[in-house]
């Protein structure tokens, strides 16, 4: 990828500085330093099933320790919502996240693929489950629907940041959303981070701050899951996600 591409999400947030956040902040962060980090889904209603029978929450609940101690490890404060897997108001997230006085809320989850996709296998004798190969990889989401255009604008500039970072870091992005099949279809804003426009997700369309929505990977997907599920992987997800937090806003020439 050219140098010109990568620098794309600094400017993207440079706009978003000027535009929507009025004044570029005095923490090293672009947005901010207080983070409302979700773990997705909840015990009741766990999300996608990977394909070793594993609750998707499980891993965001996971994911979500490791990142906000990566954050805090840098300065940040971290606002952990639904820690414990408990809280099932999506709206009761961004409220949450609004009276802690959050600058950001980033939602963490495990992705899946639509189900004729999916194919029954046996990971242990006499146990089947359903798993895809076809697709690996992460993906972004943003809402335009957020009732302030400011915010609309940061967003989009933070998912282009968590793209960047992420594929700095080894990863690749997930384009299968963009499928003009049911259930998919979603606008793809940036196919090389891997960002897309999904309008209708509570938790980013009831957000008072920039809010991102990030699938860490497909589980689904055998070798995948297995990745995911190593505390490794997992730091270096938080890895890059801290980096793209605190990029350095005032040198586009700090890649």
């Amino acid at each position: 990828m050219s140098a010109e591409k990568l620098n794309r999400g600094f400017w993207w947030v440079i706009i978003a500085t000027v535009i929507g956040l009025g004044q570029t902040p005095v923490h090293a962060s672009c947005f901010g330093s207080r983070i409302a980090l979700d773990a997705g889904h909840s015990l009741q209603r766990p999300g996608a099933r990977s394909a070793r029978g594993r609750p998707e929450v499980a891993f965001n609940l996971m994911l979500a320790q490791v990142v906000a101690t990566t954050l805090r490890a840098q300065g940040d404060e971290v606002v952990l919502v639904n820690p414990e897997g408990t809280v099932l108001n999506l709206v009761a997230r961004t409220r949450q996240a609004q009276a802690a006085g959050a600058d950001l809320f980033l939602s963490l989850h495990h992705d899946s693929v639509q189900p004729r996709y999916l194919q029954p296998w046996q990971p242990q004798p006499g146990h089947t489950e359903h798993y895809s190969d076809r697709f690996t990889g992460f993906s972004l989401f943003v809402s335009a629907q957020q009732a302030d255009p400011k915010h609309v604008a940061a967003s989009r500039a933070l998912a282009m940041q968590l793209g960047a970072a992420l594929r700095a870091a080894g990863l690749t992005p997930s384009l299968h959303h963009a499928e003009p099949i049911p259930g998919e279809g979603r606008i793809l804003l940036d196919a090389d981070w891997g960002v897309y426009r999904f309008d209708e997700l509570i938790v980013l369309k009831t957000a008072t701050m920039p809010a991102v929505l990030l699938e860490a990977g497909i589980l689904v997907n055998r070798a995948e899951e297995e990745r995911l599920r190593d505390p490794t992987y997992q730091q270096r997800i938080a890895t890059a996600i801290g980096q793209a937090l605190h990029r350095d806003c005032t040198d586009p020439h700090n890649d």
